[in-house]
């Protein structure tokens, strides 16, 4: 996952002075955090948070917030968040929280690594009771897009200086869907997201050993157009 810092902070760079803001996406998953778990008052931990906008919006929804990140997405992130610098799998964090929420990101590593991320949540950092949301990548779609290439122009007025980029390849073997992204001013210079799949059943396989269990999920269209779909999870029942 050595390519994991690199990607997040140099794209960070490309979108973080337009995307660092709180959007409608923003408030749309803190709906869905209300719609699984209330809207009472939760110590909510946030992992991958990015630029923090999502935090952002769940802690003026009257929620105690802590997001993490490895990047440098981090230093686009208001003040008044809680924001810890830091990988998943070594970051330290004081007590458990009533919902940890990981949007549009897991899947990054291998299945062992999603694995060992998911025991934490378990035992280290959801409390009794608690949910995990998180955001799990849709392979049919992801399949369907194999092959496309985008070309993205700058847009001076809305903020977007770099003319960029980026082929979507998805490997049907290992369900992994790669991103490649590049400047048009550094051809040469191309970087890589590389994000596993799972469907819900197999989410349910990886889920096995790990202390947590599917409750549901949320999604629109799985075989045609959602690239993703927010799954609900819950303590392990004995």
């Amino acid at each position: 996952m050595e390519w994991v810092e690199d990607f997040y902070s140099r794209t960070g760079k490309w979108w973080g002075p337009v995307e660092a803001r709180i959007s409608e996406r923003d408030h749309r998953r803190v709906s869905l955090l209300h719609q699984h778990t209330g809207a009472a008052p939760s110590r909510v931990l946030e992992l991958g948070a990015g630029y923090g906008a999502t935090a952002a919006a769940t802690a003026r929804a009257g929620h105690d917030v802590t997001a993490v990140e490895l990047s440098d997405r981090a230093d686009f992130a208001p003040d008044s968040l809680t924001m810890v610098r830091g990988d998943f799998y070594s970051v330290q964090l004081p007590g458990q929280f009533d919902v940890v929420c990981y949007w549009d990101g897991f899947g990054v590593g291998s299945d062992a690594d999603q694995r060992r991320l998911l025991r934490r949540i378990a035992t280290e950092w959801l409390r009794p009771g608690g949910t995990a949301l998180i955001d799990v990548y849709n392979p049919i779609v992801w399949a369907r897009w194999h092959g496309d290439e985008e070309h993205k122009t700058p847009d001076l007025e809305q903020g977007y200086a770099h003319e960029l980029y980026n082929r979507t390849t998805f490997d049907p073997v290992t369900c992994v869907a790669t991103g490649t992204w590049w400047d048009a001013a550094r051809p040469d210079d191309k970087i890589s997201q590389l994000l596993r799949c799972y469907t819900p059943a197999d989410l349910g396989l990886l889920l096995e050993g790990t202390g947590l269990q599917l409750s549901t999920i949320t999604a629109g269209d799985l075989l045609r157009e959602d690239e993703s779909y927010l799954a609900v999870l819950r303590h392990q029942v004995a």
